[in-house]
């Protein structure tokens, strides 16, 4: 492989016009595409196989009407201490106005108000009123939303609080802001800045990975108009596009920043270091993508969209590492070996350079290494107790998809939710719908709401429609949508269906978001192992191929499964538990069910970036010299400060995400921000050398036949400083 990079980078290096001009053309053909095709991000999600969605699909079919997103209006008059009520006659005048106005809304289909549906509080304090919405949640114009808001206001004028709950309502879509990557592209470049010292070198990384996630995102909007493609797709993509091809980007150009420093010509030192750096690269994102594409085999549509989003997004980082980023190191020449002269920046990074090149012992990083090695066993024992304890937390984990209890106080969706919970308690939060078809007659529907009321934990059950032989019933529970409770209710209700439907010949189905939001737990949870068990499976074969070993791939797995522990406790206790309740402002809740198939999707093949970049270097020094703590020792101190770069990089990504006012987001960028910084720092720089310092030679060790039978990649460019020394490669 070695060589092929070599002279791929040749050839980028010497058409380097011709190199940008290709990139900076797909750029602005994906940027057309995307705005010619009109795609857009949505949230339509669909959980095949599901009960759920099978109730869902049986709405849309029979009653369109009711297959649509809900809206629930909460009016109260408890604000201010007063003894206002919302019956009193100027409120209930102004609240009936209003909810009438809604019927004349295009793609409402259904309105109760509250005194029509009797869902008044004992206090007469607080009402709920109900929107039943023709078109799914996503597909609800903005501008009908507003009509309802506008609606609303002459009851707020009265006096009366007006707030919403439900699938959707005014200001419900989360708008993405672009903050979190400015944050992080600030850091990112002030990161490279100290570790290069030049203006040059820590610009090109993130002007590379910006063109590629340009392209990709561009491409993605595209795909949007033809399937659905949630907009947490284009997140994550976008976090690991800008991150990824920063860090393939800082790992070649190191490479090429030392080789210029040791006298190499810039149209000599490019291809070589491709040739050697650039094989770490191109399995480190295979690890990555193949880890993402995983996610396919969970079965739910807007996982598999996310995971391959997030996959093209590496793998246009990888293209543009291999062959943008020798293009641009071409119109740069030397340039990103001369430093800035900026006090206290240039001249140390150019001093550490320096040292580094000519003496790759005398660094923080080798002076690091050296001390592991030398402490190998107890720094062993004390990263994993450390790890472990941080683990801990992860055995009481509870899953469950996010409510609006889950938001901040100050929301809307937050406030009708404490005040349904106040007035009529947790379980109209999280109402249950009940589909029966082959129904012959207003009795059916009766008796099955009749054996539906007798269920325990079962508060109240009122029949909502029924047409072309399928009937609606609405459930609710005595408990909230997240507690356990309510998904046992979910099951008992399926698995009692056969009592439930009694004489009447009917087929019940239990659906509603609360039911779908169990179903997705449950399928993701029954899904987790498959997907390990293929990654890791697959990841394995990959780096065996790489390394040529299979001791390294058990090491690195091993590893992965400690920092990915330990990162999900450190989420339960900080997300679940509330130890991070005043520090990040959130709402102690469940982990979100996607959460741990995502991170383990994720963070492992980030790990196995940091796997490949510091094991390829040591293997590299082995190879050399056959002294295994020696290697060890030299390969760690030469890639301690690019990994260090790159995680810190990655890290501040991801924890520049958490400044949102979104809890899901925040739990995502702390869980990955956390995963990463113990996968780099405590596992790879650690704990990694720390046991192949205690293995020693028998790391390497592979039986005869793989040595015949598997060809070598060449991962640390051995064969190609042979045939460069011979003069084969020219």
């Amino acid at each position: 492989m070695s060589r092929y990079l070599y002279r791929l980078a040749r050839f980028a290096f010497r058409r380097r016009r011709l190199v940008l001009v290709l990139w900076l053309a797909a750029a602005v053909a994906a940027i057309a595409l995307a705005q010619i095709s009109g795609g857009k991000t949505n949230d339509n999600f669909t959980i095949p196989g599901t009960e759920a969605q099978k109730a869902s699909d049986v709405l849309s079919a029979k009653l369109p009407a009711f297959s649509g997103g809900q809206s629930t209006i909460v009016f109260a008059t408890t604000k201010g201490g007063g003894t206002a009520k919302v019956t009193d006659p100027a409120n209930k005048a102004a609240i009936e106005s209003a909810m009438t106005k809604l019927k004349s809304i295009p793609q409402v289909s259904n309105v109760v108000d509250p005194f029509q549906g009797k869902l008044i509080a004992k206090d007469q304090r607080i009402a709920l009123g109900q929107v039943q919405w023709s078109a799914a949640a996503a597909d609800v114009k903005d501008s009908h939303l507003d009509a309802m808001d506008d609606a609303m206001k002459p009851v707020r004028a009265a006096g009366v609080q007006v707030e919403y709950n439900g699938s959707v309502y005014p200001g419900w879509r989360v708008e993405i802001s672009e903050i979190p990557e400015l944050i992080g592209l600030v850091i990112a470049f002030g990161v490279l800045m100290v570790t290069f010292g030049a203006f040059a070198a820590a610009g090109m990384p993130i002007l590379s990975a910006i063109i590629g996630v340009i392209t990709t995102l561009m491409g993605v909007t595209a795909v949007a108009s033809v399937i659905n493609v949630a907009s947490a797709s284009t997140t994550v993509a976008l976090m690991l596009g800008l991150s990824c091809g920063i860090d393939y980007g800082l790992f070649i150009l190191s490479r090429h920043r030392t080789n210029l420093l040791n006298g190499m010509t810039p149209e000599e030192s490019v291809p070589r270091a491709m040739g050697t750096a650039g094989s770490s690269v191109v399995f480190a994102a295979l690890t990555v993508i193949i880890a993402l594409c995983g996610l396919t085999v969970v079965g739910i549509p807007f996982l598999t969209v996310m995971g391959l989003s997030a996959a093209a997004s590496v793998a246009v980082a990888l293209l543009i590492a291999l062959t943008l980023l020798p293009a641009v190191l071409g119109f740069a020449g030397e340039k990103v070996a001369k430093f800035t002269r900026l006090p206290g920046l240039g001249a140390r990074a150019e001093k550490v350079a320096r040292r580094s090149a000519a003496d790759p012992d005398s660094p923080a990083g080798a002076r690091w290494a050296r001390f592991v090695v030398r402490h190998r066993i107890l720094v062993l024992i004390t990263g994993v107790v450390l790890l472990g304890a941080l683990a801990i937390p992860a055995l009481d984990i509870q899953v469950g998809l996010p409510s609006a209890a889950s938001q901040a106080k100050s929301t809307t969706q937050r406030k009708a939710y404490d005040l349904t919970t106040k007035g009529f308690g947790a379980g109209f939060n999280g109402a249950l719908l009940v589909v029966a078809q082959n129904v012959d007659s207003t009795d059916d529907t009766q008796q099955i709401a009749g054996a539906l009321a007798k269920e325990p934990g079962v508060a109240s059950v009122t029949p909502l429609a029924a047409k072309n032989g399928v009937s609606l019933t609405r459930v609710i529970p005595t408990t909230g949508p997240n507690d356990s409770a309510t998904a046992d209710l979910v099951h008992k209700l399926r698995d009692d269906r056969t009592r439930i439907e009694g004489r009447t010949g009917t087929d019940i189905l239990v659906g509603g978001t609360t039911a779908s939001n169990i179903d997705v737990s449950s399928k993701l949870s029954s899904a987790l192992p498959v997907f390990l068990i293929v990654v890791v499976g697959l990841a394995f074969v990959l780096l065996t191929f790489a390394f040529r070993t299979i001791l390294v791939p058990i090491k690195s797995i091993l590893g992965f499964l400690l920092s990915m522990a330990a990162a999900l406790g450190a989420q339960v206790a900080i997300f679940q538990w509330g130890w991070g309740e005043h520090i990040f402002g959130i709402t102690p809740t469940e982990t979100i069910s996607f959460l741990p198939i995502i991170m383990l999707a994720i963070i492992f093949g980030l790990s196995s970036d940091y796997e490949v970049f510091v094991v390829s270097r040591i293997k590299e020094e082995h190879t050399k010299n056959g002294d295994a703590r020696r290697a060890v020792r030299r390969g760690t101190g030469l890639s301690a400060r690019v990994v260090t770069a790159a995680a810190l990089i990655m890290f501040f990504i991801f924890v520049a995400f958490m400044f949102t006012d979104d809890p899901t987001i925040k739990a995502i960028g702390f869980s990955f921000a956390v995963g990463v910084f113990l996968d780099a720092f405590v596992v790879r720089l650690t704990l990694v050398p720390a046991v192949m310092a205690i293995v020693g030679s028998r790391i390497w060790y592979h039986p005869r036949w793989f040595e015949k039978y598997v060809p070598d990649a060449d991962i640390e460019g051995d064969h190609l400083e042979r045939d460069l020394e011979s003069g084969r490669l020219s």
